[in-house]
């Protein structure tokens, strides 16, 4: 059996998701609040859910500082989102607070079931909707990253760097000299607004550059 929990401030959802899971087999949903702190009140050892369903937008503290204390305080409990709020600040906030997936509330209860379902396995479920925002999010980065200020030259140079050559190792495979190695090296540095090899590795490792 699975135990959820439900933190919603809109009465008309939240007693028809209650409803709805409590007449599934294997779900049951015994409590069912309106904020955060009316949820933390009732909290205890003895009724520890095993998913949390809970929305973002909600009277006092919010759904995303919500996840942060309830995973402070169970860290086991798992936390779907349950939300109308489309936007990629918000999807990324909730998940990196700690959430195990987002939905839309325009999803059907079969759906909010498979979710819960997902999420028990020790997966995660976003909304299709929701999905398509990460992936345009980590494409849109990956253009960024792309369009480096850097020359050809430059960007071999900087692999060289990353690889732990020194700059004469570099100059012998770049069959180039020391003097245009030491050159590219604080052009390198002047594109990037950087100081030193160190910062230049690691724009180069989280994809910067």
């Amino acid at each position: 059996m699975i135990h959820v929990a439900i933190i919603e401030d809109d009465q008309v959802i939240r007693d028809g998701i209650q409803e709805y899971l409590n007449n599934q087999s294997d779900l049951i949903c015994d409590t069912a609040k309106e904020t955060v702190e009316s949820f933390l009140a009732v909290l205890n050892n003895e009724n520890i859910p095993d998913i949390i369903l809970m929305d973002i937008g909600l009277p006092g503290m919010s759904g995303i500082s919500g996840i942060k204390i309830i995973k402070e305080r169970h860290p086991d409990i798992n936390i779907l989102m349950f939300t109308v709020y489309l936007d990629s600040h918000k999807i990324f906030q909730s998940l990196c607070a700690g959430a195990s997936g987002y939905l839309l509330k325009n999803i059907p209860f079969s759906e909010i079931k498979s979710a819960i379902e997902i999420v028990q396995n020790g997966e995660s479920f976003m909304s299709p909707q929701i999905a398509r925002k990460v992936i345009d999010h980590f494409q849109e980065g990956r253009k960024k990253a792309v369009k480096s200020p850097l020359t050809k030259k430059e960007k071999e140079i900087v692999l060289g760097l990353v690889d732990g050559l020194s700059y004469k190792m570099i100059a012998e495979k770049g069959f180039i000299s020391l003097e245009t190695v030491c050159t590219h090296i604080k052009n390198i540095y002047k594109k990037l607004h950087v100081h030193c090899k160190a910062e230049v590795i690691r724009k180069s490792l989280s994809g910067e550059i």
